[in-house]
C-alpha cells in the first residue's frame, strides 16, 4: 500500500528546546560534526488504493489543519512513498 509522508518542523523562529538538547549530547557520545539540530515531526498516512490528487490534496489539508499548528510549525513535505519504498 502507498504511503503519504507528512514532514513538520519548528518555524525558524520558534525556539527548539529538543533540538538544543540534542546538539548540546552530541559532543558527550563523540559526534563533534554538526553545527545545531532542529527536530521535528514525521506522519505516515497509508492510503487504502491509489494516490490520487484528489487523495494527496486531502493529505495537504490535513497536514496543514490537524497534523501541525501552523502558529509555530511549517510543514516542510507532503510526498508519495511507494510499498518499496521508492
Amino acid at each position: 500500500m502507498p504511503r503519504i509522508v507528512v514532514d513538520v518542523m519548528p518555524k525558524p523562529e520558534i525556539l527548539d528546546p529538543q533540538g538544543k538538547a540534542i546538539a548540546g549530547a552530541l559532543p558527550r557520545i563523540g559526534l563533534t560534526g554538526f553545527a545545531g539540530v532542529r527536530q521535528g515531526k514525521r506522519f505516515e498516512l497509508t492510503v487504502d488504493g491509489e494516490v490520487t490528487g484528489e487523495i494527496l490534496e486531502q493529505a495537504r489539508h490535513a497536514a496543514t489543519t490537524l497534523l501541525s499548528n501552523p502558529v509555530i510549525e511549517d510543514v516542510t513535505r507532503v510526498e508519495v512513498i511507494e510499498e518499496d519504498g521508492q
